[in-house]
């Protein structure tokens, strides 16, 4: 008996700042990236957790984004997302998602005994950084001819 799948990305953590929270949210991440600052988790009994420079750098970098008013979710890179799941995460269209997945632009498994496939998202993410790479070299490439005067 097949257990239907539930949405991982329905089910992320997405956390939202709002405008009141967003002025500390800035002003911690600009304090933690000019020094090296530690952060300290207080548990109810009083006692102070020194958290990991690791724990530190990922609640830096939301901090970062919550202050510019983007909500942020929070997932292992390890997770394997449905092709559906990929497009919505990357706003494309299921059918063209599939296509980069057939012609190995994003890697994939399928599934045993199955025409079904899951993608890891770090993989998605890969793909990602390596598409605004492009677009950004192309970007250049435009404002080059176009100061050159050269037509494209």
């Amino acid at each position: 008996m097949a257990v239907p799948r539930t949405g991982v990305l329905a089910s992320a953590t997405c956390v939202e700042a709002d405008s009141r929270d967003r002025k500390l949210l800035q002003h911690l991440e600009e304090a933690a990236t000019a020094s090296q600052a530690s952060l300290l988790l207080r548990e109810a009994d009083g006692t102070d957790i020194e958290l990991p420079p690791s724990l530190v750098a990922l609640l830096v970098a939301a901090a970062r984004d919550l202050a510019k008013g983007n909500a942020v979710f929070a997932l292992p890179v390890e997770t394997r997302l449905t092709p559906s799941e990929v497009a919505e995460l990357l706003g494309l269209s299921r059918p063209f998602v599939a296509r980069l997945l057939d012609e190995g632009e994003i890697p994939s498994q399928y599934l045993p005994d199955s025409r079904h496939r899951l993608v890891r998202l770090v993989d998605v993410l890969e793909f990602q950084a390596r598409r605004e790479r492009h677009a950004e070299g192309r970007r250049r490439i435009i404002e080059a001819a176009e100061e050159a005067e050269l037509p494209h």
